[in-house]
């Protein structure tokens, strides 16, 4: 049988492991597509730079076009990330009528609906496995697994980098400086890690899930992003004795048929399977209608697990070749988006207040509260021997975001409020 052929743009950590695989794998490659793989370019900076693997001298270019031109190749991974020529290059792979995969979460989360109408337009697939949560086959999952379902939430830790930095800062209390400067030595963490901490990252993921899982165009807009620069490993302790782990979640929700999508630190109970997982992997809890709450575990970085995603959508993308139904199994954003209102938005929240010490203090502030219409669920005053204020936490019942909005705009003006200290939002 007639080999697929295979360009890839970018040979770097991913790129790596998807070669190790794909040289490593042939026979069981051949098995589940019918027809040997083999990847005849692949596009570099710098041709002479050493590397892991080993590639013959005409596999290797600096030249973009002698792959997305390249007249024998069926399929091309794109595993160079950013948003420049990526999208620039994977747009003309479509055009010259290859099919294209990519872990690239960034582009497709901004760019990803223009890339999906192109692909139909000319009769190809653009499958994306790899650019959420790594190893995890979440998309493919929430795309065929849940077809007969109707998704209601889904709550995922989707960024290790922040996920190992509050696993760090709960089991041993170091401060959150501390813990970042060790990723970042551990190379868990980029030298400019902004993207990560500040949510951009797991946003950008979020903005994925919604658009597959809601059938509508979720952009980065759309989606709340607050990051855990904020954290203290004081909020944390907190957290612990009163049942609660801090995790960064993504959260996106569903309402009939208005959507709400969030990125930020939140109290998980230590009950709920979030709150266990930890370090640098990654999990993702699905609400469906039918089926109930599920969850999806495992590794969500890593060369050789995302590769894994990556060579997955590659093995669909060649079946699709051989069917002859490339273009026409893709996922379709079909729904109008609505986005819900912050009347519509509501959880639970955790507040730490620095108040006043002296009577009547805690009376002020519970009746700020049953003014906007947020009922109480606890109420504790913790003593803290360096802070000569009074500290009380506050876990409140299910209250929409403009209640909240109003009820803490109200007690930043109040006399006896030193400091609004901290605001979570608590799940599980």
């Amino acid at each position: 049988m007639k080999p697929i052929k295979v360009g890839m743009l970018g040979l770097g950590t991913v790129g790596t492991g998807v070669i190790r695989i794909v040289e490593g794998h042939q026979d069981d490659l051949q098995r589940k597509i019918g027809s040997a793989v083999e990847i005849v370019k692949v596009l570099v900076k710098d041709k002479n730079k050493p590397r892991d693997v080993s590639l013959p001298e005409e596999v290797l270019t600096e030249d973009p076009y002698e792959v997305l031109h390249h007249p024998e190749i069926d399929v091309i991974i794109e595993v160079m990330g950013g948003t420049g020529h990526a999208k620039t290059w994977m747009m003309e792979a479509l055009r010259q009528g290859k099919q294209v995969v990519t872990a690239n979460k960034d582009l497709m989360a901004t760019s990803g609906s223009e890339l999906i109408e192109e692909a139909r337009k000319q009769q190809c697939d653009v499958l994306y496995e790899a650019s959420v949560a790594g190893g995890i086959p979440i998309l493919r999952t929430i795309v065929e697994g849940f077809s007969s379902d109707r998704i209601q939430k889904m709550m995922g830790i989707v960024n290790g980098t922040t996920n190992y930095i509050l696993t760090k800062m709960s089991q041993e209390g170091a401060s959150y400086d501390d813990v970042l400067a060790e990723a970042q030595a551990l190379g868990y963490a980029e030298a400019d890690p902004t993207s990560d901490v500040e949510g951009l990252d797991a946003a950008y993921k979020m903005a994925i899930l919604g658009t597959l899982g809601f059938h509508t165009n979720v952009s980065m807009d759309d989606v709340t992003v607050k990051g855990i620069t904020s954290v203290t490993k004081e909020d944390i302790q907190y957290g612990k004795r009163l049942g609660y782990e801090v995790k960064l979640l993504g959260i996106a929700e569903r309402q009939d048929d208005s959507i709400s999508l969030t990125v930020q630190p939140t109290m998980v109970k230590a009950t709920h399977p979030l709150a266990s997982v930890n370090g640098v992997f990654n999990a993702v809890y699905v609400y469906g209608e039918a089926v109930g709450e599920t969850m999806f575990y495992g590794p969500g970085a890593g060369e050789m697990p995302t590769a894994t995603s990556v060579v997955a959508d590659l093995v669909a993308v060649c079946k699709n070749i051989k069917l002859g139904v490339s273009g026409k199994t893709g996922a379709v954003a079909y729904k109008e988006k609505k986005l819900k209102t912050d009347q519509q938005i509501s959880c639970k929240n955790f507040l730490l207040l620095h108040v006043a010490d002296k009577a009547g203090v805690l009376a002020r502030i519970t009746e700020i509260f049953a003014q906007h219409e947020v009922s109480l669920e606890s109420v504790l005053q913790h003593p803290n021997q360096h802070n000569p204020a009074a500290e009380i936490i506050i876990i409140t019942h299910d209250a929409t975001k403009a209640s909240m909005n109003n009820v803490l705009e109200t007690l930043d003006g109040l006399d006896v409020v030193h400091e609004i200290r901290s605001v979570y939002r608590v799940e599980g």
